[in-house]
């Protein structure tokens, strides 16, 4: 651990290591510098009939360490870019006062919802649940757009959700895994702390399209690879870029950590869940 950590205070200092502010905001600024527009994923939907011709449709999910998405959100609105946040329901995730500083800035506020898992598979009480979240995060934020937590320990998957009633009945107007055309659409995220994790992640992939952009060639390991793709001009002009923010920091004990815990969870997935 303590060579792990000497490791990392070396990387740090020298500007070498990945996911940390001074990266992200490196990459946010190269994107703007070749002519991308950033968009939250309502504004997504709101413009599908007059999207610009490049553009980054840029997502975050709080799962845990929801003080590191007040972070990523400042670093954005210091360069006038807005993103999209989406809340789970836990103590982790769910920090009002988090909820209202992000919003403040400029961000829209979704629900990270996980309604399947919570309620066992019951759907009844999963869409009640559901409703009752939703009103929840309206306290805050307009909520229009919704996204689904992976949930990799649960065997339900949130999406099913969708079987049994429509969200657009509930004044819900996106959901990424059903609103995004992937085939248009570049998807990029972080699963796993590497750009490349769709390889041990359980549901936050698009299988359908991913050998679509994997036979172009487009597949990134490190966020190093990404900057160099946009110096480059390689990089699809349309993207779904997807971070968790718990993953981006520039303490070294907290980046350290991080690091350690997910090489773990990415170890037991491939074991236990990936097909």
């Amino acid at each position: 651990m303590l060579i792990t950590l000497l490791i990392s205070l070396i990387l740090l200092s020298r500007g070498k290591a990945d996911f940390t502010l001074e990266i992200y905001r490196e990459l946010l600024c190269a994107l703007r510098q070749k002519g991308y527009q950033f968009l939250t994923f309502e504004q997504y939907c709101q413009l599908k009939a007059s999207l610009p011709k490049k553009f980054v449709i840029l997502r975050h999910d709080v799962d845990l360490k929801a003080r590191n998405s007040l972070q990523t959100a400042q670093v954005e609105h210091e360069l006038g870019v807005q993103a999209s946040y989406y809340f789970r329901v836990v103590p982790q995730s769910n920090q009002p006062e988090i909820i209202r500083a992000i919003a403040a800035l400029g961000h829209e506020i979704g629900y990270h919802y996980e309604d399947m898992a919570v309620a066992d598979g019951n759907v009844e009480k999963a869409i009640a649940h559901f409703k009752e979240q939703l009103a929840y995060f309206r306290q805050y934020y307009p909520v229009r757009t919704i996204c689904m937590h992976g949930a990799p320990t649960s065997k339900w998957d949130g999406r099913d959700l969708w079987k049994y009633c429509d969200y657009r009945e509930l004044g819900i107007i996106g959901e990424p895994y059903f609103d995004v055309d992937f085939s248009k659409v570049f998807y990029l995220t972080d699963t796993g702390r590497c750009w490349d994790g769709y390889k041990v992640s359980v549901r936050d992939k698009i299988p359908m399209y991913q050998d679509q952009w994997t036979d172009q060639g487009l597949v990134y390991h490190c966020t190093k690879d990404i900057l160099l793709a946009v110096g480059e001009s390689t990089l699809p002009p349309c993207i779904m870029m997807t971070t968790h923010p718990q993953r981006w920091t520039d303490k070294p004990i907290e980046w350290t950590r991080e690091l350690i815990l997910q090489t773990i969870k990415n170890w037991v997935k491939r074991l236990f869940f990936v097909k």
